[in-house]
């Protein structure tokens, strides 16, 4: 048997898990915001926050699991991409005391999602983003917070796969590569857009087609829906394929 630990007189600071969740909703980012309560006592009443919340020691092993149980509660469905963004810590960014906060950002189709209010967020909506933030001013340092996992995001889209998981299970390269578009920005030249991604045999074709004005396009779904596929160079533009 272990020996008993000695609990030490060590101040603990407060800590929690929070999430950046993003969707593309009508051709653009969204990130899912919930409002904070406007009870006595707590901070930033009537803000809105990243969602996220306090760990739960006797339900969550690790940070991973409470940032998924945290996911379930706000959206109702697993995220198919969930990365841990960083952490953020400092005695001022929240009034109650010294506090800490392990930020993981995920990817969801928007098809999949209600939002759902819940604990102590009387509502939870989806802002559009833009730029590197959203209309409102948000709650303790989360507008830092998302600055940080858009820059990431942004960054990892120009080499990996990662727009993929923003949409449904079955998708067509044209809505695929308007994700693309609609995060990083700026218009990618289709031909080496496809030839690109159809090289890296990340996709698997159906059976079936998807109807429209035009002829039938071909429906894809990913190979693997865990795991983003690195690509050997970022994407090109449509003036500069690359």
């Amino acid at each position: 048997m272990h020996p008993k630990l000695q609990v030490t007189d060590f101040e603990r600071p407060l800590t929690t898990v929070d999430l950046v969740i993003f969707s593309v909703r009508d051709d653009e980012l969204t990130v899912l915001l919930v409002q904070r309560t406007s009870q006595p006592g707590e901070p930033f009443p009537g803000k809105w926050a990243l969602p996220g919340g306090f760990i739960d020691t006797a339900r969550d092993r690790d940070l991973e699991a409470c940032a998924r149980r945290k996911l379930m509660e706000k959206t109702g469905v697993e995220a198919p991409y969930l990365e841990q963004l960083g952490s953020f810590g400092g005695a001022t960014r929240d009034p109650r005391g010294w506090s800490v906060t392990h930020v993981y950002f995920a990817l969801m189709a928007s098809d999949d999602i209600t939002p759902r209010p819940g604990g102590n967020a009387p509502e939870s909506r989806w802002f559009g983003v833009r730029g590197e933030s959203v209309r409102e001013s948000l709650a303790f340092d989360h507008a830092e917070i998302l600055r940080t996992a858009l820059a990431r995001l942004r960054s990892k889209v120009e080499y990996t796969s990662l727009p993929a998981f923003l949409l449904p299970g079955e998708f067509t390269l044209t809505q695929l590569q308007k994700i693309y578009e609609v995060i990083l920005g700026r218009a990618l030249e289709k031909k080496a857009f496809r030839t690109r991604v159809l090289a890296a045999q990340i996709l698997e074709p159906l059976s079936r087609k998807l109807s429209g004005p035009n002829r039938p396009a071909q429906l894809y779904r990913l190979r693997r829906r865990r795991h983003a596929h690195i690509f050997s160079r970022p994407f090109g533009s449509a003036d500069d394929p690359g």
